[in-house]
């Protein structure tokens, strides 16, 4: 391929001849179909989220504040309020009335666990759990026998991809944030 220079720009045009090598080994076409994969999953996984409010009887939106309530729980690491605002995209305001109505219908506990009392943490119910696990134990039966048909280390292997994957762009989110 020819010589694509243009007038030295800060290193813009070791920059850009860098992405045209990668693009020509493959990589930038690897990473296309491997975040197309990605999008589909996150797809599914928003079909998968409405269809479990839906058989809730909830909004999505307090299913999806359920699904992260349970799934920090299950990590050990309990959301308060303000890191669920956060973890759905919602003002203060707007977390305190999905709060108030999945506690109003027994769906989420509110407890003051911390030695500071003021720290609130957030706990899915007993009901809600044993709910959630009617409704997503296939699909964990079905994903385990997709994940038992790749060797441990493949599986390892994605896990550091994935890993490293979120953390570029948590680094790229940060930076696109402190410029706004």
């Amino acid at each position: 391929m020819g010589d694509t220079r243009v007038p030295d720009l800060g290193g813009r045009v070791a920059l850009a001849l860098a992405v045209e090598e990668s693009a020509h080994g493959g990589v930038a076409e690897q990473r296309e179909r491997l975040i197309e994969g990605l999008r589909a999953y996150g797809g599914h996984f928003t079909e998968l989220s409405r269809l479990f409010a839906d058989w809730l009887g909830l909004h999505s939106t307090d299913a999806t504040a359920l699904l992260e309530v349970a799934a920090a729980e299950e990590r050990g690491t309990p959301l308060s309020p303000a890191r669920l605002s956060e973890r759905i995209l919602l003002s203060p305001s707007a977390t305190t009335a999905l709060l108030n109505r999945l506690e109003q219908a027994g769906h989420i506990i509110r407890s003051r666990e911390h030695t500071d009392r003021r720290v609130i943490t957030l706990r899915s119910s007993a009901h809600v759990q044993e709910r959630a696990d009617e409704f997503f134990r296939p699909l964990g039966v079905r994903l385990d026998a997709v994940l038992a048909g790749h060797p441990p280390e493949v599986l390892a292997g994605f896990e550091a991809l994935l890993a490293d994957l979120s953390a570029s762009m948590d680094t790229y989110i940060a930076e696109r944030t402190e410029k706004a």
